[in-house]
């Protein structure tokens, strides 16, 4: 089996499921082997379960007819607190649901807000807000909702879906990950570094789907790190603890963890300063990073990232399928080929604006 398994993933990962015509062949196969073996097939069942010939190649027509679940329950996340929640509730609404939604309590005004304005618009008896921390989650989950909208990190995503499994209620988490940015060395660097300035650092960084490391061409990483300093004084002016336009870590639980894995990992190229007492840490670029570096192993919700160099598009490719499926994928290229390279090897579907695109492999947040 784990010999299958892993031609398997080789023939997914080299895209050839990924052709209209190819699966269309598949399917049409299968009505073939149906109906050339349907003798077999008869003689096969009977055997096996003493089935007479009109039970076993009767087919009926089936009409798919699309209900309300019921209750949904929706768990906000503290990076994008309104959107998080809101999202969810809006899916639920439209397709007829009552729901019951739990804004993070990391964003305490936020989530007061949310539970003081929603019976003011909403219907109070569908749709309700409640106030509760993450340990109060199992208790809630097994009152036994029709759905559930998680959005937050891995560790509490598997908890989530553990308690969901009791019950057997569908979930739909939105987990965090590290989101790869493949820079090609014939890119528009100026074009390319306004975005992912703006992807990783809006927020302070605290975002599932921002760019979580640089895989940038070799030739392109000098160009590319002095392009992303010119960029971060553009946005935020020679000192970003002055600017209007830069944003805080959360709490002091964030700010800590990201203060420690800022500097136990690479070199600093732009940035590094950090200030306690306002949970303050500054947009930061990390050179000479490795894969073992704690920047590597864990999510990074906060405003540094790290650039690692590979020799070209499969190198990159390979890289990326070695780690956990990422929420999104970033690429800029103005080679159509690598383009069309970076769709196909890493086998998930992809959103094309202007010369790069991004890959998401689930729902995004802000």
């Amino acid at each position: 089996c784990l010999n299958l398994l892993r031609r398997a993933r080789l023939a997914f990962r080299a895209g050839r499921t990924l052709k209209e015509s190819f699966r269309q062949f598949q399917l049409d196969a299968v009505v073939r082997m149906l109906e050339e073996h349907e003798c077999d097939f008869v003689d096969a069942l009977g055997r096996d379960l003493h089935k007479v010939r009109p039970e076993s190649t009767t087919l009926d027509e089936c009409l798919v007819i699309s209900e309300p679940l019921g209750v949904v329950f929706i768990r906000g996340t503290w990076c994008s607190p309104v959107q998080m929640c809101l999202v969810p509730l809006v899916g639920a609404i439209a397709a007829g649901n009552c729901a019951i939604i739990s804004p993070s309590d990391c964003t305490t005004h936020t989530a007061e807000l949310l539970h003081r304005l929603v019976p003011f618009y909403l219907d109070n008896e569908c749709f309700h807000v409640i106030l509760a921390g993450l340990s109060d989650l199992p208790e809630i989950l097994d009152l036994k909702f029709d759905h559930i909208f998680f959005t937050g990190s891995r560790e509490d995503g598997s908890k989530v879906a553990l308690a969901a499994a009791r019950t057997f209620t569908p979930v739909t988490l939105i987990l965090g990950g590290k989101n790869p940015c493949y820079v090609d060395q014939h890119c528009d660097i100026a074009t390319t570094v306004q975005r992912i300035a703006w992807a990783r650092f809006h927020n302070a960084g605290q975002s599932l789907v921002a760019p979580g490391y640089i895989l940038c061409h070799v030739d392109v990483k000098a160009r590319l790190v002095q392009a992303l300093k010119c960029c971060l004084m553009q946005f935020y002016g020679p000192d970003p603890r002055e600017s209007r336009s830069f944003g805080r870590m959360v709490n002091m639980e964030i700010f800590n963890r990201m203060r420690d894995v800022l500097w136990r990992s690479g070199k600093v190229a732009v940035g590094g300063q950090v200030i306690e007492a306002e949970k303050y840490i500054a947009p930061t670029i990390l050179t000479e990073v490795t894969e073992s570096d704690p920047i590597m192993q864990q999510e990074v919700f906060g405003p540094v990232l790290p650039v690692l160099t590979v020799d070209g598009v499969d190198e990159a490719i390979t890289f990326i399928n070695k780690q956990e499926k990422p929420l999104c994928v970033y690429a800029y290229s103005t080679n159509s080929k690598v383009d069309g390279n970076t769709k196909s090897k890493h086998g998930i579907g992809c959103h094309e604006k202007y010369s790069d695109f991004v890959i998401f492999s689930g729902l995004a947040g802000d």
